[in-house]
């Protein structure tokens, strides 16, 4: 299977969470808009499925906030585009629960298996830390005082929403 991502820091974390090198290749797939990881992560693998024609994983990854009816989800990305984190902290008035989900797809061309990695938690005052990427600088896992961006690479992978996923993938493809 082929990891299929733009992105060398998501073949890094997946390779480091799953604990053996991936195969992974660079396309730019056209993605729908929507809330819904699953269902964006369904039709990128697809798609990703159409042009490798091998079988390929993707993911989808959102941050919905309680307070507002779990906006941004998978749209978090375009509010990255256009807000600083400060202003996507300041958009949480009184409730400031959350949940960080990903989805991880894998198609080869017959069967579609998804693995959804969820952890709860709340969106920050202010912005803090340096690790990670991404909205990692804003959220609070549940039980813990500082954001995915304050932690070290262990910690974070240890219980990570794209750990729960992986997990998931490991056990039905490697285990």
């Amino acid at each position: 299977m082929i990891l299929i991502t733009g992105n060398e820091n998501k073949v890094r974390e997946f390779e480091e969470i799953l604990g053996f090198k991936i195969d992974h290749k660079s396309l730019d797939l056209e993605e729908i808009q929507g809330i819904d990881v699953e269902e964006i992560s369904e039709y990128k693998v697809r798609r990703a499925y159409e042009i490798v024609k091998e079988p390929v994983v993707v993911e989808d990854i959102g941050l919905f906030f309680d307070e507002l009816n779990g906006l941004p989800g998978a749209l978090i990305k375009w509010f990255e585009k256009r807000l600083s984190y400060n202003q996507i902290c300041d958009l949480i008035k009184k409730n400031r629960k959350a949940a960080a989900r990903i989805c991880v797809s894998y198609f080869d061309g017959n069967n579609l298996e998804q693995f959804i990695g969820e952890v709860k938690g709340e969106i920050a005052l202010s912005p803090k830390g340096e690790n990670g990427f991404g909205w990692d600088k804003i959220f609070i896992p549940e039980g813990y005082n500082k954001t995915f961006a304050e932690m070290d690479v262990f910690e974070k992978h240890s219980m990570s929403m794209r750990k729960i996923a992986l997990d998931k993938l490991r056990k039905k493809f490697y285990d």
